[in-house]
C-alpha cells in the first residue's frame, strides 16, 4: 500500500451512486453533508457554489442527483481541493470543479458577486472556544470555528448568490436562532426549515434551512426528519435519503 492509499479511504454513498476518497484521519464527511445535498436539490441549469466543500460530498451529491450547469466547490485546504478534483473525475462529474481559496476573500472566485443560483454550506457547528477541540487541524477547521465563522459563511453566501437565488445550509439545531438571525441580517430570508432528530422522542440535533436572497417574510416549517426508529436502525425516510439498504 502506497503512502497516499494509506492516508485515505474510498467510500460509497447514496447506495453506491457516488464513490469518494476522503482522509483516513482528520476531516471526514458526515451524514449531515448528505442530508444537505438532498435538501438543497439543485435544479436543471443552475450554477451552484459549495462553500467549505471538504472532499466534495455535497457538491458531488448535487451534481449526481440533479442537472446543474456547473458546481464550484470552494475549499481552503489544498489537499482537500485536490481530492475534490479526484472525486469528480472518479464519478465522471466533469461539471464539478474545485477552487482552492479562502471563502472570506471577496476575490476568492474571480467572478462577479451574484454569480450563482444556489449556494450551499455546512458551516462548523461549534462556536469558537466552546468545548474540546480536535487535535487534527482538518477536523478542527470543519467542526469548530477555528477559522471561518458562521458570519463568514453567511456573508460569503450573500455575496455570491444572485437576487432571488437560494442559499441552503445545515447547522446545529441548538444554534438555529443564530443562523436564522444571521441570514435575515444579510437579506437572505428563510423559506424552508426542517429539523433533524436522532429519535422521535429526542430533541433536534440538526437544522436544514433554505433561504432566498431578497425573499419575502414567509417560511414553511417542514415535518421533522427522524433518523433512527430504534437504536442503530435507520428510519424508512433516513434510509431512503442516505441510500442505505
Amino acid at each position: 500500500m502506497n503512502e497516499q492509499a494509506a492516508a485515505e479511504t474510498l467510500d460509497a454513498i447514496l447506495g453506491g451512486a457516488l464513490r469518494l476518497y476522503q482522509p483516513r484521519r482528520g476531516y471526514r464527511f458526515s451524514v449531515e453533508a448528505v442530508l444537505l445535498g438532498r435538501f438543497a436539490a439543485a435544479r436543471a441549469g443552475e450554477r451552484v457554489l459549495d462553500l467549505g466543500a471538504g472532499c466534495g460530498v455535497v457538491a458531488l451529491t448535487l451534481a449526481r442527483l440533479g442537472a446543474p450547469r456547473e458546481v464550484v466547490a470552494l475549499e481552503f485546504q489544498p489537499a482537500l481541493g485536490a481530492m475534490i478534483e479526484r472525486n469528480a473525475a472518479l464519478n465522471g462529474l466533469s461539471r464539478v470543479r474545485a477552487v482552492c481559496a479562502d471563502l472570506r476573500s471577496r476575490h476568492a472566485l474571480g467572478a462577479a458577486p451574484g454569480s450563482f443560483d444556489l449556494v450551499v454550506a455546512n458551516p462548523p457547528f461549534r462556536a469558537r472556544q466552546s468545548g474540546r477541540e480536535s487535535p487534527e487541524p482538518g477536523r478542527r477547521a470543519a467542526r469548530a470555528e477555528s477559522a471561518a465563522t458562521l458570519a463568514d459563511f453567511v456573508a460569503a453566501a450573500a455575496r455570491w448568490t444572485r437576487h432571488g437565488g437560494r442559499v441552503a445550509m445545515v447547522f446545529a439545531a441548538a444554534r438555529s436562532a443564530e443562523l436564522v438571525s444571521a441570514l435575515r441580517a444579510a437579506r437572505l430570508e428563510p423559506k424552508r426549515i426542517r429539523f433533524v432528530h436522532p429519535a422521535a422522542d429526542a430533541r433536534a440535533s440538526t437544522v436544514l434551512v433554505e433561504a432566498r436572497k431578497g425573499g419575502g417574510v414567509e417560511v414553511a416549517v417542514e415535518p421533522p426528519l427522524v433518523m433512527y426508529r430504534a437504536p442503530g436502525v435507520f428510519s424508512v425516510e433516513a434510509r431512503a435519503l442516505l441510500g442505505r439498504p
